[in-house]
């Protein structure tokens, strides 16, 4: 069996006609792969396209930007000139993209997409790799290059070269791409064309460098080199975790997109590499992902510690212990490097994928009150001091110290809660239980750092914050916990109670606290996050990585085989290359929202790892709920 029809087997080819591809009608959110160096990452189309690249950071102005206007964003693609059909996969254990073309009756290409990846900062090349290979019989093809610096917002200049061409734009930006064999030619809709026909067993290389003072030659073994040196490290990386359980497919990509979000330079991550995806198609509710919010950096190198991502931790532990080592008081989110996220601005000359506008950069939610985000940064830390055995340095210690203190003496606030709403504040129960753990937390790690004072006074207060969520957070008439206190509604945050240990699962209160979410704000297995007014207006989709929350609670609850259910509808609602983004039409599983997420992803890998202890403890007979104190 060839190569393509082993693939076909395992999904479902997408069908180009080049009529549409002319024409330049977007594809699904879902239907990309991403590749990245530590520094940023690009969108790979199954048309061969890339869409969204921003260079040389995630948070840098885009290159390619078609993603969020196919006219006036930019963008560079490899692909035949015929209809085709078009396959996806990973190179397995890596984040080396491979796509494949079949033109009908004509032949088969092949597109190796990568970034040069040594694990070393120091060494990234800031360079995208592309090889195109026939596999079989004979494909004519196009590329096309056609940057818009700056959001497309000025001007791009193009300039041939004797191996290639310079992009450069108003700001001193430079981008220079080299293709073996390539005549490029100026299109009359912007940028440069070149074509060419390949036969079995012929190859060309694409090379695009940020920076480069000119186009250079590609010596023929220096990306095949980068090839090797790149499969080998991510191949390294992977082997190194430690998930054996049954959803190690899912969890292992998880893991590998969560490394992939990661700055290596500074250790922060990206809540997603994009922005203003729309979390609903012609809505409003589009936000830019591409900063560090300490919340979902903690939980999603807490989930990485799970599976055994150790220094990544240690790395954001780092990040966190510089960013207060001026002595600011912790942010909700972050740029890269430490800095504050620059206010929100909408960029009017783009349409907005699917006509979805506005499409905004920046973050007007950077000045929120989030009395949860503590919570998560001290659970990370607890349980990367138990994995890693005493490797939080005392300079550490002393930054999540004040964090916890700050906790003490500001629980009782109100604040504007995890899912960002702009109405205001309330006292969010979901943010009084996060203080509940960050102060629990704490005071284990301050006993580990010979703190018992500090200790027993943060645990004392923790009591007093569980016995303010039990009186005020619970409602009488429906029996169970709400959104807030003086609410009625109920948020899908609510799932975290037992999850983190604040009541058993069994207690009542928490079983009908997810009954009503259930029958609330589910659609079948997917959980929307509330039905209440926010500020914001619009519809969105069901939020993914509430799913897993609900699979999560409903193991520890010990309904194993619903919780499969609703982990499965959610693994099997990821893309192609098990890739999700931060929600999903219920309806028709389309998925909404930035791409990929890191959000859903840490869901992913927690729920998987709930599930599978709890499936050994079944297996073994052991009584009680899977309440692992790694898992804690």
């Amino acid at each position: 069996m060839d190569l393509y029809s082993a693939a076909r087997r395992l999904q479902r080819p997408f069908h180009f006609r080049a009529a549409d591809l002319a024409a330049r009608r977007p594809l699904p959110i879902g239907a990309r792969g991403i590749i990245g160096d530590g520094h940023t990452a690009a969108l790979v189309g199954m048309d061969g396209a890339i869409e969204w690249l921003c260079m040389p950071r995630f948070d840098s102005p885009s290159v390619f930007g078609g993603i969020l206007d196919a006219h006036e964003g930019g963008f560079h693609a490899i692909r035949p000139t015929e209809n085709f059909d078009s396959l996806q996969r990973y190179d397995p254990s890596t984040n080396v993209l491979e796509t494949l073309f079949e033109v009908p009756g004509k032949g088969i290409v092949r597109i190796t997409d990568y970034m040069p990846w040594t694990g070393d900062p120091r060494l990234c090349l800031h360079e995208v790799h592309r090889r195109v290979r026939c596999v079989q019989g004979e494909v004519e093809l196009e590329a096309i290059f056609d940057p818009r610096f700056d959001y497309g917002r000025g001007e791009t200049e193009l300039h041939f070269a004797d191996h290639g061409i310079m992009a450069e734009g108003e700001k001193g930006e430079r981008l220079a791409v080299v293709m073996s064999g390539a005549e490029w030619k100026r299109r009359d809709r912007g940028g440069v064309r070149a074509e060419m026909t390949l036969r079995g067993g012929e190859a060309r290389w694409l090379v695009m460098t940020w920076d480069s003072p000119r186009p250079e030659p590609i010596p023929a073994y220096r990306p095949m080199e980068h090839l090797r040196q790149t499969r080998t490290r991510w191949r390294e990386w992977a082997h190194g975790l430690e998930y054996e359980g049954p959803y190690r497919h899912h969890v292992i990509r998880s893991a590998l997109l969560l490394k992939l979000l990661l700055y290596s330079p500074t250790g922060a991550m990206v809540a997603a590499p994009t922005t203003s995806l729309p979390e609903w198609i012609g809505g409003v509710r589009n936000w830019d992902y591409r900063y560090s919010w300490t919340r979902d950096s903690a939980m999603a190198i807490r989930s990485a510690n799970l599976v055994g991502a150790v220094p990544e931790a240690r790395d954001f532990f780092h990040f966190v212990r510089d960013t207060l080592s001026t002595g600011s008081s912790l942010d909700i989110m972050y740029t890269l490097d430490g800095d504050k996220v620059p206010a929100e601005e909408v960029l009017e000359h783009l349409a907005g994928y699917r006509d979805s506008a506005p499409v905004r950069i920046g973050n007007g939610a950077k000045d929120q009150i989030q009395l949860d985000t503590a919570g998560a940064l001290l659970d990370a830390a607890y349980l990367y001091e138990r994995r890693a055995g005493g490797s939080l340095t005392l300079r550490v210690w002393r930054s999540l110290r004040s964090v916890c203190e700050h906790v003490r003496t500001h629980w009782r606030d109100p604040d504007h809660g995890i899912w960002e709403p702009r109405d205001g504040v309330r006292h969010n129960v979901h943010s009084k239980l996060m203080s509940w753990v960050a102060l629990e937390r704490g005071s284990k790690l301050a006993h580990l750092f010979g703190d018992d004072a500090l200790g027993t006074q943060w645990h004392a207060e923790a009591e007093k914050v569980h016995a303010d969520v039990c009186a005020q957070g619970f409602d009488e008439k429906s029996g169970g916990f709400v959104a807030a206190y003086g609410h009625e509604h109920v948020d899908a945050a609510l799932l975290l109670m037992p999850i983190h240990g604040f009541l058993p699962p069994n207690d009542p209160r928490i079983e009908r606290t997810i009954e009503r979410i259930q029958k609330e704000l589910a659609t079948g297995p997917y959980v929307h996050r509330y039905h209440a007014p926010d500020g914001v207006g619009g519809a969105e989709g069901a939020f993914v990585l509430c799913g897993f929350w609900l699979a999560e609670a409903l193991a520890l609850g010990g309904h194993l085989d619903e919780a499969h259910d609703v982990f499965v509808a959610h693994a099997d609602a990821s893309n192609h290359l098990g890739l999700l983004a931060e929600e999903i039409d219920p309806k028709n599983r389309e998925l909404l929202g930035n791409f990929p997420q890191a959000f859903s992803h840490l869901g992913l890998i927690n729920a998987a790892a709930r599930i599978d202890l709890a499936l050994r403890m079944d297996d073994i007979g052991s009584p009680g709920t899977p309440e692992h104190p790694l898992l804690r």
